[in-house]
């Protein structure tokens, strides 16, 4: 009964973590496809994800930003708590959390660096957003390897190996390949990146919930 109880609160806060993690990546979908939706003025297949932080609804798109860099937080600290992998470091979670501030960047920055520095804003909007596309993707890659040896993501962890790859790729082909519109492949690589972290956010919740239920024998 001890080691039945003793596994209830270690697991609870990683348990927690991937909950919000899952309801932010939820807020910021939402966000995102309501702004597709009701900015008439954008033609959604041409204009980046980016151009929608200004203008009707941009505040709100912005802090689903913010949201979307919280759920990455989260994420990668619940991951890395409860992880049983022999491969864990703190790579994966540097990454992430990198990557995090990357978008925290082009949220706060495109706030109010384009009127009060409108020849910086540029160079400050491609280097958080380069930092938030790279770092997130590597640390999905990393992650990913870590989940392999992990006993309990044996069922997964091929799955969100091939995910992230698939990612990675589509993340370089959007920034050497300039043939396809450059609005819809930007959104292509932010959703398979963020269904991704939903995903993988569902089955870690769904992990650290089985283990805090779990009993002896």
């Amino acid at each position: 009964m001890n080691d039945g109880a003793s596994a209830r609160p270690s697991t609870r806060p990683q348990a927690r973590a991937a909950l919000l993690a899952m309801v932010a990546l939820v807020v910021f979908i939402a966000t995102a496809l309501w702004t597709q939706w009701v900015r008439q003025d954008l033609d959604w297949v041409q204009a980046t994800l980016s151009l929608y932080l200004h203008g009707p609804w941009g505040l709100a798109l912005r802090c689903a930003y913010g949201a979307l860099a919280l759920a990455i937080m989260l994420l990668a600290y619940a991951l890395h708590v409860d992880s049983r992998s022999p491969r864990r470091s703190g790579a994966a979670p540097g990454l992430f959390w990198a990557g995090a501030l990357g978008l925290l960047g082009v949220a706060i920055g495109d706030s109010w660096l384009p009127q009060r520095a409108p020849l910086l804003a540029p160079l400050v909007h491609g280097l958080a957003a380069n930092t938030a596309f790279l770092c997130v993707s590597v640390a999905m890659l990393l992650q990913s390897w870590y989940l392999r040896a992990d006993p309990r993501w044996s069922r997964w962890a091929g799955l969100a190996w091939a995910w992230a790859w698939l990612c990675f790729v589509l993340l370089w082909l959007h920034v050497l390949w300039r043939g396809p519109p450059r609005g819809a492949g930007q959104k292509l690589v932010i959703a398979v990146l963020v269904l991704w972290l939903l995903a993988v956010a569902v089955r870690q919740w769904r992990t650290t919930r089985e283990a805090g239920v779990a009993t002896p024998g």
